[in-house]
């Protein structure tokens, strides 16, 4: 994609600031990437770090050239290249994701530079696609809050990016509320016994760990508020 697109603006949701979303959480990964093999070493196949750093550099070559026609599109894309990519649960999961959030998120045959700013998805827009996303990941996952999982993140990052909204925050303050649930979410899965993915297999030993699933899901919410911070 041309990174000369505009800037969003603070409350709009477009192409430009769903890729600067993607890039954001590509850089996290690779950042975290031993922390989160570490964790999964102790619960897991040791792979969720390597895994996902494979897949988001897989999609940022996807988006080299891209002309999306809106940010659906892009988030899409980069779902489908999740799911070719990514080997272990986390590739279909957060593959499938992306791509209901982009579903949900409306497409326009014209650039973010001809659109005006209230043609943009606004945060009440975005938090219905963010719990699309969810939808997604439960119905492929099977997971319930408390199982010890990606879930345990998410759930309460979109209740709370809701609650914010419903109180009044625009973006910014809607996505810093979510990332800090989702951060909360993750330290959570400390104490619980996994009963869903190869973590379960443990049983009490999976206690006293915290999910590399979940981990990856904070990462993904607080880059999601690093590019909407006013």
């Amino acid at each position: 994609m041309d990174n000369a697109v505009r800037d969003d603006g603070a409350e709009g949701f477009g192409t430009a600031r769903a890729e600067a979303w993607v890039r954001a959480i590509a850089t996290a990964v690779e950042k975290e990437q031993d922390r989160l093999t570490e964790l999964d070493s102790a619960i897991g196949d040791g792979d969720h770090g390597s895994n996902l750093r494979r897949g988001f550099a897989a999609v940022l070559t996807a988006l080299d050239g891209l002309d999306p026609a809106g940010p659906g599109a892009l988030l899409n894309r980069t779902g489908t290249t999740l799911i070719s990519k990514v080997g272990g649960a986390s590739g279909p999961l957060y593959g499938k994701a992306f791509r209901a959030i982009g579903a949900a998120l409306p497409d326009t045959a014209l650039p973010d530079t001809a659109l005006p700013d209230a043609a943009l998805p606004d945060a009440a827009a975005l938090g219905e696609a963010l719990a699309a996303g969810l939808d997604a990941i439960r119905a492929l996952g099977k997971a319930e809050p408390g199982d010890k999982t990606i879930v345990d993140a998410y759930t309460p990052a979109v209740a709370a990016y809701r609650a914010a909204v419903a109180a009044g925050a625009g973006l910014p303050g809607a996505a810093s509320a979510a990332a800090a649930a989702a951060e909360q979410g993750a330290r959570d899965t400390v104490p619980l016994q996994a009963r869903k993915g190869r973590a379960s297999y443990l049983g009490p030993r999976s206690i006293g760990h915290q999910d590399p699933g979940a981990t990856s899901t904070a990462l993904i919410f607080r880059a999601l508020a690093e590019v909407t911070a006013a």
